[in-house]
């Protein structure tokens, strides 16, 4: 393990810092209070393609919705609650349109604008990938 220094150590114990790319500070916790990361932590879930076009749909100003975020939900694009076992480490993004609309929102979950369709769902990749099975 690399000595860190004094300058490192004060930027860590203040929460500021990173190491490793992991946040060594718990955002419940209070200032000063270190975590080290987990050595036997896996990588974090990544979302599935949940389909590789886009969903239509009618958004209603002011209403709030839950995109899914992790590409499990049987009520695509919306989120069901699947991602609590399915995925716990994605949550689902929350948003509310300020006015009623037709919108595009993204079915393949590699979207560079959350929840809607950037066009990444043309890629190779997400053409390419096999979708989970539908139940």
């Amino acid at each position: 393990m690399a000595l860190l220094s004094p300058a490192a150590l004060v930027t860590l114990m203040r929460g500021g810092g990173r190491r490793g790319g992991v946040c060594v500070r718990r955002c419940r916790d209070p200032p000063g209070v270190l975590h080290s990361p987990s050595l036997s932590s896996s990588a974090p879930p990544q979302p599935v393609i949940a389909a590789k076009q886009p969903f239509p749909v009618e958004l209603k100003a002011g209403k709030k919705y839950g995109w899914c975020a992790c590409g499990h939900s049987r009520s695509q694009p919306f989120c069901d609650g699947t991602h609590k076992k399915a995925a716990p480490g994605i949550s689902p993004l929350r948003f509310t349109p300020e006015e009623d609309k037709t919108a595009l929102l993204c079915g393949c979950k590699r979207t560079r604008s959350p929840p809607y369709c950037d066009g990444t769902h043309k890629e190779e990749a997400v053409q390419s990938a096999q979708l989970p099975p539908q139940p």
